[in-house]
């Protein structure tokens, strides 16, 4: 899947990702906003940066990103 900047995902689970750490639990159920999603990559491995509202910006791993809306 390919996401794009502005697009509105939500991280539905736990990353099987070794780049997932324990302190990331937390932001499981949490929305945010697509800020960098390394698209000159194109690499479906490449973590994705995403602004999440009162918790700062944060890189996950894709596995763990769903698109929220239309």
């Amino acid at each position: 899947m390919a996401f794009h900047r502005g697009q509105k995902v939500e991280i539905f689970r736990k990353s099987e990702d070794e780049s997932w750490g324990e302190h990331m639990d937390r932001y499981v159920g949490l929305h945010g906003i697509i800020t960098d999603p390394d698209t000159t990559k194109n690499d479906p491995d490449a973590l994705i940066e995403v602004s999440i509202e009162g918790k700062g910006t944060h890189r996950f791993p894709q596995d763990c990103l769903r698109l929220l809306g239309a």
